[in-house]
C-alpha cells in the first residue's frame, strides 16, 4: 500500500526511476553469478596443466581446460594450442585470447554505472517539476488565503523523487564498484597464469633443445 501511495504522490517521474531500479538488480544478480561461475583457483588449474604437459599430455591439458569454466581456462587454452602447433609467439596468443575475454567481463558493468549516475537526475527532475507545480499554485492563488495543504502535493512530489533517485543511486554505485572489483581479480588471475604458462613454456623447450643436443652428438 505505502508502495503504490508513494508511486502516486511521486508523479511520473517515479516510473523511471522504479524501471531503472529493476533494470539495476536484473544486472547486478546476473553480473554477480556470471563472475562467481568465472573464477576458478588459478594456483590449481596451473598446477595441473603444467603436470600434465610435462608428459607431453596436449590433449589431456586441453580437455582440462575445457572443463574448467572461466576466461583463465580459455586463455591457457589457447597458449597449449599454440604450443602444440609449434607457434614461437605464444605469448601473442595469450594477449589476443585476453582481449575476446576482457569485454566478455565488463560487459553490462557501463549500464549498471549508467543507472548510478542517472537516477539522481531523474529525482532532480522530479524535484523541479514539484517545486513548478508549487509556484504554478502560488501564482494561480495570489491574493487568496494559501493553506499548507495547497502546496503539499507539489512539495510532497519533489521530496519523494529525490529521496527515490538517491535510494537506487546509492546501492548501485556500490555495486557497480564491486563487481569492477571482481572483474579486476579476475584479470589479474588471468595475467597471472598466462606470466606461469609462458615461463612454463620457455624453461619447457629449453629443456627439451638440452636432452636432444647431446643424443644428437652421440649419434
Amino acid at each position: 500500500m505505502l508502495f503504490y501511495q508513494l508511486m502516486r504522490d511521486g508523479g511520473p517521474v517515479m516510473w523511471p526511476i522504479l524501471f531503472c531500479s529493476l533494470a539495476a538488480t536484473y544486472i547486478f544478480i546476473e553480473k554477480w553469478f556470471h563472475l562467481h561461475r568465472e573464477q576458478v583457483n588459478v594456483g590449481e588449474l596451473v598446477a595441473g596443466l603444467t603436470n600434465v604437459l610435462k608428459r607431453e599430455g596436449i590433449i589431456e591439458a586441453l580437455t582440462l581446460c575445457d572443463n574448467t569454466p572461466g576466461p583463465v581456462a580459455r586463455v591457457l587454452s589457447s597458449a597449449i594450442q599454440a604450443y602444440d602447433k609449434g607457434d614461437d609467439d605464444i605469448k601473442q596468443s595469450l594477449e589476443d585470447a585476453a582481449f575476446i575475454e576482457l569485454p566478455k567481463l565488463d560487459r553490462k558493468l557501463n549500464a549498471l554505472a549508467t543507472i548510478s549516475y542517472v537516477t539522481p537526475l531523474l529525482g532532480l527532475l522530479g524535484t523541479v517539476l514539484g517545486m513548478m507545480g508549487a509556484f504554478k499554485t502560488i501564482h494561480a492563488k495570489q491574493g487568496v488565503y494559501l493553506s499548507a495543504a495547497d502546496l503539499s502535493g507539489d512539495i510532497g512530489m519533489a521530496l519523494i523523487t529525490t529521496a527515490a533517485g538517491l535510494t537506487i543511486a546509492i546501492p548501485c554505485y556500490i555495486a557497480y564498484n564491486y563487481l569492477v572489483s571482481r572483474v579486476e581479480a579476475i584479470t589479474l588471475d588471468m595475467e597471472k597464469a598466462a606470466s606461469e604458462i609462458l615461463y612454463f613454456f620457455k624453461n619447457h623447450r629449453k629443456n627439451g633443445k638440452n636432452e636432444n643436443g647431446p643424443q644428437e652428438r652421440a649419434s
